[in-house]
């Protein structure tokens, strides 16, 4: 037992230093040495090391009573500035998955239906492109027996096209956009694609589904979960940064530069992550019939979607009459 706690809390260790005391370390030297060098002398290194020498020749920081004082301060600043990013990163996540758009406040909603308006006319345009040229990549070969066929080149021309478009169409969002941002429909598009080929309601399965899975299954989703999570607090670190501007310019490209990590990790942790929990439903929703007793052999079918969400869908109470 006692090598359980001890485990236990050297990973509640490992996880307090490198989500907040690092990161938030690190910010407070970005503080420090903005309000040190200003927007006059940004860049001025002697200035700093001058600055940072006469801190360490300082009474406080030259014993050893001050010196675990000061210790203790950084560490509660860099905790404190981890948290502010924690919580800034719920927000983040919220608006860049925004599951719930359609319930924002108004001047927020209306912005969202922009977006979303705006995502869905330039799919709709790509998506259109797209058929028109596979429909006339179809034509060709049909014709081929009756007319000269198409040349080595024209063919290449023709993949080449419809690549481009597939991929425009792609950029934009795997299925019709329903929300504001890629992220957030790339994860929709899982729930969109298993009720269209399974006939399966995601959210009602899901938590039944989750159940059951193989722990390496629970794993890999859990890590990339985690990943997700990881990034958008990444771009709420881009968000803290911003306030140092006023200090100090080169606050403003670091900013930048978290910011644009943060999207793109972002991006790529939200495919992965849609990616494994399409595959996952996919390969064990069998598991989950076979655990309800419901008969079923072979890969799942629109047949036994219909059925699990019927079965698991919580009817309501009738109406009382009396």
């Amino acid at each position: 037992m006692s090598g359980f706690w001890s485990g236990l809390t050297s990973k509640l260790a490992e996880r307090w230093l490198t989500l907040l005391v690092l990161p938030g370390a690190f910010y407070l030297a970005t503080a420090a040495t903005a309000h040190t060098l200003g927007w006059a002398h940004a860049l001025d290194l002697p200035r700093l090391i001058s600055a940072i020498t006469t801190w360490t020749k300082n009474p406080i920081a030259t014993t050893v009573g001050g010196q675990i004082v000061l210790l203790a301060a950084i560490l509660t600043g860099a905790a404190a500035a981890g948290l502010a990013a924690q919580a800034l990163a719920s927000v983040v996540e919220r608006v860049t998955l925004a599951p719930d758009w359609r319930t924002w406040p108004r001047p927020l909603r209306q912005v969202a239906e922009k977006q979303t308006s705006r995502r869905h006319q330039a799919w709709t345009a790509a998506h259109t492109t797209y058929h028109q040229l596979r429909a006339a990549a179809e034509a060709a070969r049909a014709a081929d027996s009756t007319q000269p066929p198409q040349t080595p080149a024209e063919r290449t021309v023709a993949r080449a096209k419809r690549y481009a478009a597939d991929q425009k169409r792609t950029r934009i969002g795997l299925e019709e956009p329903d929300r504001p941002t890629w992220s957030s429909d790339r994860l929709h598009a899982v729930a969109v694609c298993v009720d269209r080929d399974m006939h399966l309601h995601l959210p009602i399965v899901w938590p039944y589904l989750w159940t059951v899975l193989p722990e390496p299954a629970r794993t890999d989703l859990t890590t990339a979960r985690t990943a997700l999570t990881k990034a958008t607090t990444l771009t709420a670190w881009a968000f803290l940064y911003l306030p140092l501007t006023l200090w100090w310019w080169p606050a403003l490209p670091l900013s930048a530069g978290i910011a644009l990590t943060g999207w793109r990790k972002t991006r790529t942790s939200t495919d992965t992550y849609a990616q494994l929990l399409e595959a996952t439903i996919r390969l064990h929703l069998t598991t989950l019939a076979t655990q309800l007793g419901i008969p079923h052999t072979g890969a799942p079918t629109p047949a036994l979607g219909d059925t699990l969400t019927h079965h698991l869908h919580t009817q309501p109470p009738t109406p009382n009459t009396h």
